[in-house]
């Protein structure tokens, strides 16, 4: 596909920047019934954007420095599961409010016994007429405090092989017998929470798809999380983008030191390779596609990508870097100052932000699927290679080790 934008006189362009001056600053819900909050989804809650289409509405509206509303979880993964397995009633009752911002969502996947084996979930959720009856824990659970609505997925069949008998709910966070427990991180703040059911009577309607085929939407949610994870800032998409810290060093003056040059320019062409990248897996979506393994490539890549940004940032800043601004990573992108909005914040390095997104940057690469995981997708569904269990099998404990240490 061809990767060049088009000029600044594309009639789609102009579209784009007739409709902001009829609307200069638009509220969530405005953005979200003109189709522009997520472009490449189908009417009537996107444009169908082609992947050159959505980076053109991109590019206008960081220009005219208006930000989307932040709801990383609603937009990037509860809304696609919805969109591709919900009733139409579903659809309608959440999927407009979710894009507006109105209705903030958690992902309640993760278990304190399960790591990343995600399908060896214990909480279960038992029939009882209209109604699941729900048990169990989840932990690391992103902004779940603030949260009206949060994906569930839980065991319906424990008679069934393990990645079948899982069932998808959309759970109200204020169900009677939800206990939410924040956990405080190095940070200083607490992005993430533990989250306890204890016979929580959650509506039968509230089911996505079919009751014991949840993995399959669950697949399809994490397909979507590591496109979502990996896309705008450089924190799970939220924070900074990597060319507005770059303008923030600009406004500091030129470097010197050739070591920090070429990181910086590392760092720039890690953020092109995304960004074609993130075009070819919108073209994907656009064919009817899931997110497929290239998801957990540009995941691999984001995440370090992320980790790359914020250190080159603490070096600059050196003794200033080590100050605190206590910045809860779950509202990071709606108010701290540090992306989005044509780089609003950004016009210095000194924000204390960034000494919590240097911190928050350290889960990167163990949230949303360790890069282990990850890796491991690519090797077997791109390189064609043989499962861990099966490469290992018959081996001594000596041979894995040299294994292990290549």
């Amino acid at each position: 596909m061809d990767f060049q934008l088009p000029a600044a006189d594309d009639p789609r362009r102009v579209v784009v920047r007739d409709w902001i001056a009829n609307h200069p600053n638009p509220s969530g819900r405005v953005l979200a019934e003109a189709g522009y909050v997520a472009p490449h989804w189908p009417a009537p809650f996107g444009l169908d954007a082609d992947p050159i289409h959505q980076i053109i509405i991109d590019d206008e509206l960081s220009k005219a420095g208006i930000r989307r509303p932040a709801n990383p979880i609603g937009i990037g993964w509860a809304g696609p599961t919805i969109m591709f397995a919900g009733t139409d009633e579903q659809k309608q009752k959440y999927i407009l409010r979710l894009l507006s911002g109105d209705d903030f969502w958690c992902q309640l996947f993760s278990e304190p016994n399960s790591g990343s084996d995600l399908a060896n979930l214990g909480t279960r959720a038992v029939r009882d007429g209209d109604e699941y009856i729900v048990n169990g824990q989840k932990i690391w659970t992103s902004g779940a405090q603030h949260a009206k609505y949060g994906i569930l997925i839980a065991r319906t069949n424990p008679d069934a092989a393990k990645h079948k008998g899982v069932s998808y709910f959309i759970c109200p966070m204020d169900l009677p017998g939800i206990e939410i427990r924040p956990i405080k991180e190095m940070t200083g703040a607490s992005t993430f929470n533990e989250v306890f059911f204890t016979d929580v009577r959650l509506p039968a309607a509230n089911l996505v798809g079919e009751q014991d085929e949840g993995w399959r939407l669950a697949k399809v949610t994490l397909g979507n999380e590591r496109v979502s994870l990996s896309t705008g800032g450089v924190l799970w998409g939220s924070g900074p983008t990597a060319l507005e810290m770059l303008d923030a060093v600009r406004l500091r003056g030129s470097i010197a030191d050739p070591v920090m040059r070429q990181r910086l320019a590392s760092i720039y062409t890690e953020h092109i390779l995304l960004d074609l990248i993130r075009m070819r897996t919108l073209s994907a979506r656009l064919r009817g596609e899931q997110p497929g393994p290239e998801a957990s490539i540009r995941k691999i890549l984001a995440d370090e990508h992320g980790q790359n940004v914020m250190e080159v940032a603490r070096d600059l800043l050196g003794a200033e870097g080590m100050l605190r601004g206590g910045i809860d990573n779950s509202e990071r992108g709606a108010h701290n100052g540090l992306g989005g909005g044509g780089g609003v914040g950004l016009r210095a390095l000194e924000h204390p932000g960034w000494f919590d997104g240097y911190m928050f940057a350290r889960s990167l690469t163990i949230g949303g699927g360790t890069g282990e995981v990850q890796r491991n997708i690519v090797a077997e569904r791109v390189l064609g290679l043989p499962h861990d269990n099966d490469v290992l099998k018959g081996m001594t404990w000596a041979e894995t080790q040299k294994t292990s240490s290549r």
